[in-house]
């Protein structure tokens, strides 16, 4: 590899892509063009990144594996920031395959890191933390132990371990300042104020109040029946119940446990499950059917008794209730949830990240877009959409993945 290569190089793993495009910027060999790309790619320019990526790959002869691995990886990075998330993970794979077997460590635990981001982002954490545990980050440098300890602290705070997760980033802080990379060092302290803004509200005893996402946890570490609204699940404990296929049953559970200790009246029932405004006969039925079903399922943790007025939930024991909701209530907040990092995502991952139908993400992009929550930039197949607004809350309880606290 030539001086000017070299240089380059060593200009992008600084931070510095305006110094390495001054060395290789007229040249369109194989790892000019590679570098060429990698450093359009820390500029924004991800559009001419992924072209120059591409011819780079085609470039590389055949005893060229690394080179060719190493465009690999740096296109799934470009996919990853892109929100790409349809990009090939397989190609990824083999590429970290190739690259630890011919001992270029360093690349290859980039490559897993960039696995590691994708999972997280989908929601599969378990998946995200096997991964995180086999890279041993002893030798790694400061850029890449910043990237391990942020993954680490994504994977803690969708957990709701927030302890772990202000350790993690702590060290992810440490490892940016070391690399004295400005970018890394804003991104890790623009993760890091999740931990410092309002995660939820708890409404109790005709009260609201916002948590912290620590205060989320302790929270949740009571004996208090919880109903929580981010995910439509009820807790007490160690114990959940899922209702988030069971729509109407919450909204019935919220509107008895928002009006404990009294009881909720039926008119504010049918109003909050049925959308009734003038109740007549049917609906009176159809909301003492519903009410069976809803005492039924919460049987392990409290009774519902049938008052003059409407319905009294009775929890076990004689525990507190508490409704934990979303920092705002809002539709579709499953989906700004996923805006919130400022990212522009297109409508496929989305779908992907959220585990439904591209259809269905398309018809709330569509309505979020009528009420100016959500704007479309480009068309066709390179349209991306994004928040005007990055919301100025966490909204780790909205994410994809298993339900916080497990």
């Amino acid at each position: 590899m030539d001086s000017m290569i070299t240089a380059a190089a060593r200009a992008l793993a600084g931070g510095d892509p305006l110094g390495a495009l001054g060395r290789v910027a007229l040249r369109d060999d194989a790892p000019a063009l590679a570098l060429r790309g990698i450093a359009m790619a820390q500029l924004g320019d991800l559009e001419r990144a992924k072209a120059l990526l591409t011819s780079a790959a085609r470039a590389f002869g055949p005893r060229e594996a690394v080179a060719r691995a190493r465009c690999i990886v740096a296109q799934a990075e470009i996919a990853l920031v892109s929100r790409d998330l349809g990009w090939p993970v397989k190609a990824l794979a083999a590429a970290e395959a190739t690259l630890a077997a011919h001992g270029d460590k360093l690349n290859a635990a980039h490559a897993r890191t960039l696995a590691i981001r994708r999972l997280l982002l989908i929601g599969r954490l378990d998946d995200a933390a096997a991964l995180l545990t086999a890279l041993d980050t002893a030798a790694l440098p400061p850029p890449l132990r910043a990237a391990h300890a942020l993954a680490a602290a994504g994977i803690a705070i969708r957990r709701l371990h927030t302890a772990t997760a202000s350790e993690a980033f702590a060290r992810a802080a440490e490892a940016a300042r070391q690399a004295g990379i400005p970018a890394l060092i804003r991104e890790v302290g623009d993760a890091a104020a999740i931990l410092r803004q309002p995660a939820a509200r708890k409404i109790a005893g005709g009260a609201e109040h916002p948590l912290l996402p620590g205060e989320v946890e302790a929270l949740l570490a009571t004996d208090r029946l919880v109903v929580d609204a981010c995910r439509h699940v009820v807790r007490c404990g160690k114990t959940t119940l899922s209702l988030a296929t069971r729509p109407i049953l919450f909204a019935l559970l919220r509107t008895l446990s928002e009006a404990f200790p009294g009881d909720a009246s039926r008119e504010s029932l049918l109003l909050r499950a049925f959308r009734a405004r003038q109740a007549d006969e049917s609906h009176r039925a159809r909301l003492r059917v519903e009410m069976g079903r809803l005492r039924a399922e919460l049987a392990p943790f409290a009774g519902i008794t049938a008052t003059r007025d409407g319905f009294l939930l009775a929890p076990h024991e004689g525990r507190a209730v508490a409704v934990l909701a979303p920092p705002r209530d809002e539709p579709h907040a499953d989906i700004l949830a996923l805006f919130a990092d400022g990212e522009a995502w297109s409508s496929a991952a989305l779908a992907i990240a959220l585990g439904t139908s591209a259809r269905t993400v398309q018809r709330a992009l569509g309505q979020l877009a009528e009420a100016g929550r959500v704007q479309a930039i480009g068309r066709g197949r390179s349209r991306r959409w994004l928040t005007p607004t990055p919301g100025a809350f966490s909204t780790l309880l909205l994410l994809p993945g298993p339900l916080p606290g497990g």
